[in-house]
């Protein structure tokens, strides 16, 4: 298969909705993670979305260049050419942009598709995330207004986010207070500011007691039974059965119950990255270990080509990360629901 038109990735969404499912994205920062999400998706027999971080698209460019739109156009032209030899489908998103970095990085990535789609060629991503997070609920409903005008011209979906996710993801620390919970006020304030899909597409991330990062079990209090009374309140006002896209932010050690109340309650689309950053480099850990004394010339010795190859742990660390993914369709409930 391939990318995701917008089309395509309306479809995707629509699917996961009606059936009960989402989709797992992955963050990635390199090509070997990349080539493992596609592994993982392709095990599983799922579609998803591969994303990229402020940092991770500078990673993309060269860790001593850090330009980020380069990194993130990269990113999406290696995909484009990798993901033909996997029979799934992916779409390509942009993930937590601060309001520091809009203009150096989705606007000027907006713009390129925008062009892209007059041109009659297909933007390079599909969808771009503002985390509007750590400014009033007021100016992050004003600044998501006109990134969505900006999303409709470059045929792309909007991802915005509703409320607060505790932690810290590229330099924006969530504080770990009430604001970890939206309101049903806050979700009528979102339909208000941006309607409910005439004004063009977008997913939220409604918060529920999320947090980035890795946690013990019982630090984070997650309540997505609060998902439910949103989209209850909403749709009832405007008429429309669960009228909002969700994202599961800050998923990392959350129980399959908590996941499965998520979805039921219209998650969609469910971040992972803390977790397959782990099994990525895990069996990387393990390989040097084991062999030592293959990988280290020491003592006048020569090592072991065949243990310090880059392919060699390398296909370890895509593996160990691949197999994760595949844990998470099968939470997520998209195994074998890939588009034909």
């Amino acid at each position: 298969m391939a990318i995701a038109t917008p089309e395509v990735y309306n479809e995707m969404i629509d699917r996961a909705k009606e059936q009960g499912f989402a989709y797992p994205a992955i963050n990635v920062t390199s090509s070997q993670t990349l080539t493992a999400a596609l592994q993982g998706f392709a095990e599983a027999e799922s579609d998803g979305i591969i994303q990229v971080s402020v940092g991770g698209a500078e990673y993309w460019s060269g860790s001593t260049r850090k330009d980020r739109v380069a990194g993130s156009l990269a990113m999406a032209a290696y995909a484009r050419e990798v993901a033909k030899n996997y029979d799934v489908t992916v779409a390509l998103h942009t993930d937590h942009c601060a309001k520091g970095n809009i203009d150096s990085w989705v606007r000027p990535l907006l713009e390129i598709e925008a062009e892209q789609v007059k041109n009659g060629e297909l933007p390079a991503f599909q969808s771009h995330m503002w985390d509007g997070s750590a400014v009033e609920l007021e100016e992050n409903l004003e600044i998501a207004q006109e990134l969505l005008e900006l999303s409709q011209k470059a045929h792309t979906i909007l991802e915005i986010e509703i409320g607060v996710v505790g932690g810290e993801e590229d330099g924006v620390v969530g504080e770990m207070n009430e604001k970890l919970y939206t309101t049903v006020a806050d979700g009528m304030a979102t339909v208000e500011a941006l309607g409910l899909g005439e004004n063009g597409r977008y997913m939220t991330a409604l918060t529920f007691g999320n947090v980035h990062g890795v946690y013990k079990p019982g630090f984070v209090k997650l309540r997505p039974e609060l998902l439910g009374e949103i989209q209850k309140a909403v749709g009832e006002k405007y008429g429309k059965d669960q009228p909002f896209d969700l994202v599961f932010h800050g998923g990392s050690g959350s129980s399959e119950e908590e996941i499965a109340t998520a979805v039921n309650n219209g998650v969609i689309k469910m971040n992972i990255d803390t977790d397959t950053q782990y099994a990525f480099t895990r069996p990387v850990a393990d390989w040097m270990l084991k062999n030592y004394d293959g990988v280290i010339k020491a003592d006048g010795d020569i090592g072991n080509k065949k243990m310090y190859d880059p392919r060699a742990w390398g296909k370890a660390a895509e593996k160990g990360m691949a197999d994760r993914i595949v844990e998470a369709c099968q939470q997520l409930g998209s195994v074998g629901k890939r588009m034909r």
